[in-house]
């Protein structure tokens, strides 16, 4: 899934000349919480609603002036962004370890979208398959060749389709997939990966 996939667009977007009255009523209006600031076809910094209200709070040196202050003396102007054709998990890295909420999305110069954290939680959404009736399984493996192969090849044996598998290493040179799969009965199916020898973490055994 890549950027493009999950990115909004057409793109609100403000002036650097505007106020941060008129900003703040923008992003109430529109319910968002970032606005590009653009110039001239550019974009030359990014405004939310946290950057109003500290700008505008009594604690604010300057003093509270939301209807003289300009987006311009506000705004983060180095701004970070992604392409449409970014992998959703490299813009998601990127906002975690910059600690930001939102990436403005760039082809060519040109402001083609915007990507948000909620954007990034949807994607996950559909990459984990949840969105679709399914049952979930999730099973410990070996970190060694065939093993992935072995467990699909166990579901395709019975006749089970995958909605979505995905898989992380853990310590001890192991792997745990996650798998959704077109069934409820997975409690079944966990028995009989167990009796194949798999380390089923989920659904877990039924108390008897």
């Amino acid at each position: 899934m890549l950027v493009q996939d999950v990115m909004r667009f057409p793109v609100i977007t403000v002036g650097p000349g505007v106020t941060l009255e008129e900003a703040y009523h923008l992003l109430l209006e529109k319910g968002i919480r970032h606005l590009p600031v653009m110039e001239e076809g550019r974009l030359v910094g990014i405004i939310t609603d946290r950057d109003i209200r500290l700008a505008t709070s009594h604690l604010n040196p300057k003093g509270p002036c939301p209807g003289c202050a300009r987006v311009a003396e506000v705004m983060t102007q180095e701004v970070v962004t992604a392409h449409p054709l970014d992998p959703v998990e490299e813009a998601a890295r990127v906002m975690r370890e910059r600690k930001i909420g939102c990436l403005p999305v760039l082809e060519d110069g040109a402001l083609v979208g915007i990507v948000t954290g909620i954007d990034l939680l949807d994607a996950l959404l559909k990459l984990t398959g949840v969105t679709e009736p399914s049952g979930r399984l999730e099973v410990r493996l070996p970190d060694r060749v065939g093993e992935l192969a072995r467990l699909t090849g166990f579901l395709a044996g019975r006749g089970i389709n995958i909605h979505s598998l995905l898989s992380y290493p853990e310590d001890g040179d192991r792997v745990r997939a996650v798998v959704r799969v077109n069934t409820l009965e997975t409690h079944l199916l966990a028995e009989g990966l167990r009796q194949e020898g798999f380390e089923v973490l989920w659904p877990p055994k039924k108390p008897w």
